[in-house]
């Protein structure tokens, strides 16, 4: 059956890349802040956030990282320490 993203395979692979740099971006933002990481879903949660974070917020300022995996997990991880930072400033207050 074909979907709107695909075959189901298609859409099972995008899902395990997007998982994927999720938890590399996460992870990296996770030392990049100290914060002591947040475990294997945690990290995953914090470098998704990231990646839509970074989307939104890159292309506005003029940044453009370029496609592949690579670029992803820079722009997630980008994403992702700008989350972490606003998060620690939030709590402060």
């Amino acid at each position: 059956m074909e979907h709107a993203f695909g075959t189901g395979t298609g859409l099972f692979t995008a899902l395990v890349i997007i998982v994927i740099v999720g938890g590399i971006a996460g992870w990296l933002a996770g030392l990049i802040v100290k914060g002591g990481g947040f475990g294997f879903v945690g990290n995953i949660v914090v470098g998704i956030l990231g990646a839509v974070i970074a989307s939104f917020l890159l292309p506005r300022i003029g940044i453009g990282l370029g496609g592949g995996i690579i670029g992803n997990i820079v722009a997630a991880t980008l994403g992702a320490v700008i989350l972490l930072v606003a998060v620690r400033i939030l709590k402060r207050t």
